[in-house]
């Protein structure tokens, strides 16, 4: 990265910084369509395989220590739960963008009719959202790259949603590893028509990352030059 590169990218990141350090409020849980909200603004989604560090993340990139918790909850794995990100002073203005928490897959446990909902439920909203601006597909980096995440990210493609894969918990793997690890997914990643080809390596716990995801993601939700 040039001179000039890094000083766009640390402006970057300092707007994205000021603008979640504003308001970030939990919206809505929707276990079904009906109940989405109004598709009036950007939206961000985020997936990934149980216990691949989804809400330690979302908590992460806002600035927050728990407006995202995992839940043992079986019930909880079909919602999508929604966050409002930056409000307009006006009265009854709309937030700026959101934050989508998909549920996470892969569930070893999971009954065949919750996996089902959860399919019919994904599907259709990776489908049918026009506001979906951008989905993180979040990957545990000690693992890679897992059947149920091909699987999501072939439906991201065949819904011709643009992804970025994230990779977590960087800080719990050896340097050598992570460069390999990395190396291999995005070489996988371009085989993908809808991934996006930066990797990005995050770490919610040493907050490695953090900074320039949450750029990535403001200028997916509003526009590269989106400075304010």
């Amino acid at each position: 990265m040039d001179e000039i590169d890094a000083i766009e990218q640390a402006a970057r990141e300092e707007a994205a910084s000021r603008l979640f350090s504003g308001p970030v409020d939990f919206l809505l849980s929707a276990p079904q369509l009906k109940f989405l909200p109004e598709p009036a603004v950007p939206e961000i989604a985020f997936c990934g395989r149980s216990n691949v560090g989804k809400s330690s993340l979302l908590n992460a990139l806002t600035g927050r220590k728990a407006i995202a918790r995992a839940s043992v909850t079986p019930g909880r794995t079909q919602e999508l739960n929604f966050f409002d990100v930056g409000r307009p002073e006006e009265e009854g203005a709309l937030p700026l963008f959101r934050l989508v928490d998909m549920p996470g897959y892969g569930f070893a446990k999971a009954p065949i009719k919750v996996v089902d909902k959860w399919k019919a439920l994904v599907n259709s909203y990776l489908r049918g959202r026009q506001v979906l601006s951008r989905t993180l597909v979040l990957v545990d980096s000690r693992h890679g790259l897992k059947d149920v995440d091909r699987v999501m990210m072939k439906m991201l493609d065949e819904a011709a949603v643009g992804y970025r894969i994230v990779l977590t918990k960087t800080d719990k793997i050896k340097a050598s590893d992570l460069a390999a690890v990395t190396e291999k997914t995005a070489a996988e990643a371009k085989k993908h028509v809808a991934a996006h080809p930066e990797i990005h390596l995050t770490s919610a716990e040493k907050g490695m990352g953090i900074a320039a995801l949450r750029a990535a993601v403001l200028a997916d939700a509003m526009g590269e030059g989106w400075t304010q």
